[in-house]
């Protein structure tokens, strides 16, 4: 088992990031914060999924004196977005925010980021740092990676040493950009040089497919490195599936678990079930299912054929090996039915919910 990097603990609103504790899944809603209902009604969906902070952002002053509203109507931590005024996150932060993400290339001068941080720190809340490539321009002069991340990691040690200078170390830092090795790079070099928490992700990584593909393996080679305390995975797409994706990147090392690992063979002319449609309807019906946090994982094998199938089946909590239109189903390694393959997947979620 890999070693996570030793870092400071700060406080998100309940939610301790930092210093070995559970690394926190983040997703931010796509919503318009200026209607604070569809923004809250978003995030209880995130909620369900298993999100544990939440981010809006924040480009003008009605969604930020919107912070309370929403505030008061969800049950996670609420992290403002700001942008070009530090007086929005001055707002959100006397709305009663838990968090406030700024952004070094584009927040102002420093005295305004003395401003905001006086506000944050008599308020008791973190700030991260968040610095974005495509941004902060000095990133822009250089052309290879490690450069690149260089720049990075420069833009953000200019910013938390102004927040230093005022005695604040309530911090957390991500440094991310739309490639994978740049990222990767300015983590390991950041984390050389303070041991402030690093919330991960690659940002502007794209779709469902591009995205989770380019998330997987970033987050996979810092997270292997012993990088991340939070991470959000950014995808064009319904929130809620970065969410489900962060899960599975965290639960394949080891380091969080939904309850639920499901394996499946890739099909081949051996196999005389309608595998895919079976394997998709059932993840789609255990998603439904609340995640019981820190429960051992339950392993459900479902395959198609006699080769590989009964093997998986009987190592699984409980598996069906596939025949002609039908499957045997073990639990714990016993042979305890033969059902037909419509009834794979009730069966299946039943054996799961009783588990």
């Amino acid at each position: 088992m890999f070693k996570r990097t030793d870092t400071k603990v700060i406080n998100v609103g309940g939610v301790k990031i930092g210093g070995g504790n559970p690394i926190a899944v983040q997703s931010m809603t796509n919503t318009d914060t200026r209607d604070w209902k569809a923004t809250v009604k978003q995030i209880k969906e995130l909620e369900n999924a298993g999100c544990e902070i939440i981010r809006v952002s924040i480009p003008d002053m009605e969604s930020a004196k919107n912070i309370k509203n929403i505030k008061k109507n969800i049950s996670i931590p609420l992290v403002a977005d700001i942008h070009f005024d530090h007086r929005l996150a001055i707002e959100a932060i006397k709305q009663g925010v838990d968090k406030l993400r700024i952004n070094p290339g584009n927040i102002g001068s420093e005295d305004k980021v003395k401003e905001l941080v006086r506000e944050a720190k008599a308020a008791g809340i973190p700030i991260r740092i968040g610095v974005n490539a495509g941004s902060l321009k000095t990133v822009h002069n250089y052309s290879t990676p490690l450069e690149k991340a260089r720049a990075l990691v420069a833009g953000a040690m200019e910013h938390v040493k102004i927040l230093e200078k005022s005695n604040f170390y309530d911090i957390a830092v991500s440094l991310k950009a739309s490639d994978v090795i740049t990222t990767v790079e300015a983590h390991k070099l950041f984390a050389k040089k303070r041991n402030y928490p690093l919330h991960l992700g690659i940002t502007e990584s794209g779709s469902i497919f591009r995205g989770t593909i380019k998330s997987s393996v970033g987050l996979g080679i810092m997270l292997q490195d012993g990088l991340g305390d939070t991470i959000r995975v950014s995808l064009t797409a319904n929130p809620v599936e970065e969410v489900r994706v962060a899960y599975q990147i965290l639960q394949s090392l080891d380091l969080r678990t939904t309850g639920i690992d499901i394996v499946s063979c890739p099909t081949c002319s051996r196999c005389k079930v309608d595998l895919i449609n079976i394997v998709n309807d059932l993840e789609t019906g255990l998603s439904k299912i609340k995640k019981v946090s820190g429960k051992k994982n339950i392993k459900i094998a479902v395959m198609g054929c006699v080769v590989n199938g009964p093997g998986e089946a009987k190592e699984a909590d409980f598996g069906i090996a596939g025949g002609v239109g039908e499957g045997i189903l073990f639990k714990k390694g016993k042979i305890i039915a033969k059902i037909p393959a419509d009834k794979w997947v009730e069966k299946l979620i039943s054996l799961y919910k009783k588990a």
